[in-house]
């Protein structure tokens, strides 16, 4: 009687301990991946997104717009002040920052004739645009694209309800670059407030004409994407299966096998998941 009084509550015991163990093999990744392991996941884009554009500007085939494939590279941002250099891709949703800055599409090309706006990270994937407030008045940024070289003056640093710049000279080229902060302990993690950058170049490129009027709200500033919901439904759904077999198998193998054979299936699901996760949240995190 004591035998099988003990086998349902050592069932119940191994289903709960292999659950919380995938709760906290998970919940470590998604952390580890969102502030260290992501960064290597932008750091490797960003290295093959820079070939490519060499690849480009060398036989003059880099985009010059007004329409460019999300995700393409299109130009070379540096900000030699915080020690920043980053390959800038089109588009600006949450999915496109994970590797690295990325151009609004309803703007021009960083140094053509009008405003162009960049956004990047604060806190997450590599945090490109992490220290960007530290920006002053007279600071120098650099743009490479295919038209050549364009060298912009900071002009100010602004936030909500701060007054815009004056406008833009006539032929000359501005650059906005758009991240985020908090305030708090969590600040990293759940930054609130819209942060810009305004600078000016004296000479610009020509733009071509045919830009689009207008960009969807997942490209908009702190902009999320809902399209990612159902398939973050689904990689949860994943997960869960993950668990059920992980119990399954505890019944008949020892611990240590199933969690040897396991656990690279979990880090590869959580890592897909976390990816999805960020899709879920404002592009400037």
């Amino acid at each position: 009687m004591t035998t099988a009084a003990a086998r349902p509550a050592d069932r119940t015991m191994l289903m709960v301990s292999t659950t919380a163990t995938m709760l906290v093999l998970v919940c470590a990744w998604v952390l580890a991946q969102l502030l260290f392991l992501g960064g290597l996941s932008a750091q490797r884009a960003q290295a093959v997104l820079y070939d490519d554009l060499r690849a480009q500007l060398a036989s003059a085939t880099a985009p010059l717009g007004p329409v460019v494939p999300v995700g393409d590279p299109v130009a070379l941002l540096t900000i030699p002040g915080l020690g920043v250099e980053q390959v800038v891709v089109e588009g600006t949703a949450s999915g496109d920052l994970l590797s690295g800055p990325g151009h609004q599409r309803n703007t021009v090309l960083p140094g053509q004739t009008g405003t162009s706006v960049v956004m990047g990270r604060a806190a997450t994937y590599g945090r490109p645009f992490a220290d960007l407030a530290a920006l002053g008045t007279g600071d120098t940024i650099t743009t490479v694209t295919a038209q050549g070289r364009t060298d912009f003056e900071v002009i100010g640093v602004r936030r909500a309800g701060d007054p815009l710049p004056q406008p833009r000279p006539e032929g000359a080229a501005r650059l906005v670059l758009v991240t985020a902060e908090g305030q708090g302990r969590l600040s990293a993690l759940a930054p609130g407030e819209v942060v810009y950058v305004d600078a000016e170049a004296d000479e610009a490129h020509p733009a071509p004409a045919g830009l689009p009027s207008a960009i969807p709200d997942p490209e908009q500033a702190m902009g999320t994407e809902p399209a990612a919901l159902p398939l973050l439904v689904l990689c949860l759904g994943l997960l869960l299966a993950l668990t059920l077999g992980v119990i399954a198998a505890r019944q008949r193998w020892s611990m240590a096998l199933v969690w040897v054979v396991a656990t690279p299936v979990v880090v590869a699901t959580a890592w897909v998941t976390t990816d999805v996760v960020m899709r879920s949240l404002p592009n400037l995190l």
